[in-house]
């Protein structure tokens, strides 16, 4: 059957009364059509479709009758037979090779209640995989499996969370960073609809949803992008992607084209849809230096990819333009201010960053074996930042995906390996946790490393629960942090703010004092005093911002966070400044929060 081109806009499939637009990119294609159940797959009734203009590359048709879940393909020819595609813009599909269904965003139910996202100097982020942070004990984990967990999350005070790539990939076991399908959710995941739900849900926990996107490369398995059209250099994909080494990245040949028009706009939307349409707060992009750079090495010249850094700089310009309250975050790990520079003065214009130059001193300070060989410098370093104009800045945290997987485990077991509940596991584990929660930026916790979670990253390994009674001690302190955190009780605003220094650092006894602030003042000013070594100190003599009584709002190695366990060395407690200091006891491997 033939049509005309549809007047309709929008690429893929577009439901309006009367049946269904689609519209594809094809520009090397001859012929294009399209066929599914509305035509009993029969490719004699199927629909040809029809240039938009001569020079647009794309096709499209109205095809009457078609309504939302009609399953469908492409019908794609340049010469030969055709090629049968999942549509690129499909918003559903059965699963990675299957078929591409139709969905129209517009029918999800969000009820009535508005949600409005957290300030973000008060956000702490909670970084979870879907299927083993939901997997329910018939190993199930998806979406909605995942809604039962959001209570937890309230409770321990996370107001993000950030969702590990859920878009459609080869299989049912993936970490997520081999999308196949941009704008579709994984099918075993529960797809577009549980999504939504779990977003809605979310919101009326007071909890926003960060999702974590892949532009670097796609795929590569069951990509039906590679070579959409038929056209294709060498061993290269075609259209979709750059034609040339720069092709090449460490997980297959499928670097996007940033340089052409329709391959960013078809990136971006994707952006778009998730933002708008999903109404999730925020995007982390990963890796964005290799979209910059070909292998991820941003200062060398020969391997730049300029069109990937004003890819960048466009999509993040166009994105604060329709939603500016919504956070953009970067995993670049190169420590590159550029990143978070406005895009109108040459930078990349992100919100915010994960900071290799906190994770990594931080991670190697906790995880040696011998306190001399503790660099309390490089801790005090990353505390502090450098060149931060606000505390947003940058993503502080000791776990994530990728610090805890490849050879790498959570801390508590890199700590002591197969014993990760032992007193110098837990303490250091909780003084990472304190540290994190008291510098300046948007602290992160990866999924259940609240209650001590051992081994390492495992896709294929649901976590367990019920260490959440096993370690509740550790639990109810890290609630704690975060409450401090977030300036919950209203006496440490300090630690939502970009100000920190040092104020004393004791190599030889591996003491750091802090003076966190945002205004300054009753509430405001807090101290943090660390102790990254296995002896009591005593008397160790503190220098405060102003005279008069300090309240203790947390100490680390109190017994109530770790009883029978060893905790509770030191009787910290309230002290008093007098001419600007006070003597203060710390229990190893032990922080204090005071203020005022």
């Amino acid at each position: 059957m033939s049509a005309s081109a549809s007047r309709h806009l929008g690429m893929g499939a577009i439901p309006h009364d009367g049946g269904v637009t689609f519209r594809v990119w094809a520009p090397h294609a001859r012929h294009v059509a399209v066929v599914g159940d509305f035509c009993g797959w029969d490719r004699n009734r199927k629909t040809m479709l029809r240039r938009d203009s001569a020079r647009s590359g794309t096709w499209s048709a109205l095809v009457p009758g078609v309504d939302v879940g009609s399953e469908y393909r492409f019908l794609v020819r340049r010469g030969g037979p055709y090629l049968s595609k999942i549509d690129p813009f499909a918003r559903a599909v059965t699963h990675s090779a299957g078929n591409a269904v139709v969905f129209d965003p517009r029918r999800i139910d969000w009820g009535t209640e508005q949600f409005t996202m957290p300030g973000w100097d008060e956000l702490v982020i909670y970084e979870i995989h879907i299927p083993t942070f939901a997997a329910d004990p018939d190993g199930r984990g998806d979406f909605d499996h995942a809604i039962a967990r959001l209570d937890h999350l309230a409770w321990l005070g996370v107001t993000a969370v950030e969702v590990m790539p859920p878009f459609e990939f080869a299989g049912t076991i993936s970490w997520g960073y081999n999308p196949a399908h941009l704008f579709a959710i994984e099918s075993s995941y529960g797809g577009p609809l549980a999504f939504a739900r779990f977003v809605r849900e979310a919101h009326a926990r007071g909890i926003a949803v960060i999702l974590d996107v892949v532009h670097n490369h796609l795929g590569p398995s069951d990509l039906d992008l590679w070579r959409f059209d038929g056209w294709g250099k060498r061993r290269y994909g075609g259209a979709y992607f750059y034609n040339d080494r720069r092709a090449d990245t460490p997980w297959g040949a499928t670097r996007p084209n940033y340089g052409r028009k329709e391959v960013r706009n078809f990136l971006r939307d994707s952006l778009v849809m998730w933002l708008e349409d999903f109404r999730v707060d925020g995007l982390r992009f990963d890796a964005t230096n290799y979209i910059r750079s070909r292998w991820g090495d941003v200062h060398y010249g020969a391997h730049q990819i300029a069109a990937g850094h004003r890819y960048l700089a466009s999509v993040t310009a166009d994105l604060r333009s329709r939603q500016p309250w919504k956070l953009l975050i970067a995993e670049d790990m190169q420590c590159d201010p550029v990143v978070t520079q406005p895009s109108s003065s040459g930078g990349l214009g992100f919100h915010t960053q994960w900071d290799a130059g906190f994770v990594h001193p931080v991670r190697a300070a906790l995880l040696a074996p011998r306190d001399e060989d503790r660099n309390v410098h490089a801790v005090a370093a990353a505390m502090a930042g450098t060149g931060l104009s606000t505390a947003h800045e940058r993503v502080v945290f000791t776990e994530s995906h990728d610090e805890v997987a490849n050879g790498k485990a959570r801390v508590p077991e890199e700590i002591t390996p197969g014993n990760a509940d032992s007193w110098y596991a837990r303490k250091r584990a909780a003084l990472g946790v304190a540290i994190t929660m008291t510098s300046p930026g948007i602290p992160m916790l990866f999924q259940v490393q609240d209650f001590l979670e051992d081994g390492w990253f495992d896709d294929t390994r649901p976590l367990t629960w019920d260490k959440r009674h096993w370690h509740s001690g550790f639990l109810h302190l890290v609630r704690e942090l975060i409450s401090l955190r977030r300036n919950r009780a209203g006496v440490t605003r300090g630690l939502t703010g970009r100000c920190a220094r040092i104020v004393s650092l004791d190599d030889r006894r591996k003491l750091i004092v802090v003076h966190r602030w945002d205004r300054g003042g009753p509430g405001d000013d807090t101290i943090v005093v660390l102790n990254l070594s296995t002896q009591l100190v005593r008397g160790h003599r503190v220098d405060f911002p102003h005279d008069g009584w300090w309240r203790l709002r947390c100490n680390t190695d109190s017994p109530q966070f770790g009883v029978g366990v060893g905790f509770g060395s030191a009787c910290a407690g309230d002290v008093e400044a007098r001419w600007g200091t006070a003597e203060v006891d710390i229990g190893p491997y032990a922080a204090l929060v005071y203020s005022q």
